[in-house]
């Protein structure tokens, strides 16, 4: 077991990063907060993130011995008990395991990301608007089940490193390669250059899904629940839609997501 170092008082400046975290959802005040072991153990799976601190609660050690020991050198691991662990993070922590993580080394490009996953016949999965924390974080759990080599997302959607996407991936978030910019034009652009069929969902338009034949790599376009992709995407592109009962609007962006790459992914096996 590494060593760890006690916290008795929630305004130790050594656990500053891990202070009030519903307040410190924006990525932009520096790294980002993963809570629990399925996401900690993401983490230290990661090639592109790394853990710069962790903090869990006293009485979860024991049983965190063979996750805490592929901790790098050099990060701390602070240990409280419960009444002060929930005064730090600003709220009941039931996952008693706090990490915080920061990227490091040079993130590829759309460009390259879009390659890649072309040359080894994946789909990526492309995010237009979709500004809710678990709609993305389910995207990309969903994307990483069903072998998505990326996922792209412009610039109006949600950043996946917010603490809420991240635990909804389930650290997913931290091991599929992806890519947050430029608007849906531009990524319609960029997957199409990479070689890629570009597909949306449409409740009334295009073939079924079971009708659909996938032929090479696809680029599966996704838009915010209600108002969809724009029009002016949806020219550009083939449209599918999911039979379903007809007094059903449509489903959940993920839902859909998942039933598509799910398809896309039986084909490929075959």
């Amino acid at each position: 077991m590494p060593e760890t170092i006690a916290i008795d008082d929630p305004a130790d400046p050594r656990i500053a990063v891990f202070r009030d975290i519903r307040d410190r959802d924006l990525t932009g005040r520096g790294g980002f907060i993963a809570e629990g072991t399925v996401v900690l153990d993401q983490l230290l799976s990661s090639r592109q993130f790394r853990p710069t601190a962790l903090l869990v609660l006293r009485n979860r050690l024991a049983g965190l011995s063979d996750l805490l020991s592929r901790v790098p050198r050099g990060v701390p691991i602070h240990v409280a008990e419960r009444e002060v662990l929930d005064r730090i993070a600003g709220f009941p922590m039931h996952r008693g395991v706090l990490a915080h993580g920061e990227e490091e080394g040079v993130r590829s490009t759309p460009a390259e990301l879009a390659a890649s996953a072309a040359a080894l016949g994946r789909p990526v999965v492309v995010a237009v608007g979709i500004a809710n924390h678990d709609n993305v974080g389910a995207i990309f759990r969903n994307a990483a089940a069903f072998g998505a080599g990326a996922v792209l997302l412009d610039t109006t959607s949600c950043h996946p490193l917010y603490r809420k996407a991240i635990r909804v991936s389930v650290g997913t978030v931290l091991t599929i390669p992806w890519s947050r910019v430029g608007a849906g034009t531009d990524l319609v652009s960029l997957c199409r250059d990479a070689g890629y069929r570009t597909i949306a969902l449409s409740p009334a338009e295009g073939i079924t899904l079971r009708e659909f034949v996938s032929d090479g790599p696809m680029a599966l376009f996704l838009g915010a629940e209600g108002r969809g992709l724009s029009a002016e995407l949806m020219e550009r592109m083939e449209t599918v839609r999911i039979e379903m009962e007809p007094d059903v609007d449509s489903l959940n962006v993920a839902t859909a997501a998942a039933i598509v790459l799910s398809g896309l992914y039986g084909n490929r096996q075959r």
